[in-house]
């Protein structure tokens, strides 16, 4: 039993530690003005790095959210409140979603470099335009 714990040990330490940190992602709050139902967003991406927007919305409002890139491997996800599991996944289905919120809370509108194009280290301006409507 003695051979085999320094096996399990490093089996442990793989499982412990994520191979993925979101310790790197960088994150921005996102508040509409005044009046408005939207905002258009411009950014920078680069090699691994993950942006998060963050905005509040309630259950049964609508959002529409679309993406125009200068890289074909830029997308974007949307993560409901208090998930991780994503509610839209842009590498699935493309640059734009519209939808209606299934809860209230905070969502998270997630932009990235697919992992090819990161390892790569390339790069993507982008455009990301939010609206939210109803209630």
């Amino acid at each position: 039993m003695k051979a085999y714990a320094p096996l399990v040990l490093a089996c442990l330490g793989l499982v412990a530690s994520p191979a993925w940190s979101e310790s790197g992602i960088q994150e921005k709050t996102v508040q509409f003005s005044r009046g408005h139902d939207g905002i258009a967003l411009k950014g920078h991406l680069k090699g691994d790095q993950t942006i998060d927007y963050r905005l509040g919305a309630s259950a049964g409002q609508a959002m529409a959210v679309t993406l125009e890139t200068s890289n074909r491997m830029n997308y974007f996800n949307i993560l409901p409140p208090g998930k991780e599991s994503a509610l839209f996944v842009g590498a699935d289905a493309g640059n734009r979603y519209s939808g209606v919120l299934p809860k209230s809370g905070i969502y998270t509108v997630r932009v990235y470099l697919m992992r090819a194009a990161a390892r790569r280290n390339e790069a993507a301006d982008y455009s990301l335009d939010i609206r939210i409507t109803g209630q």
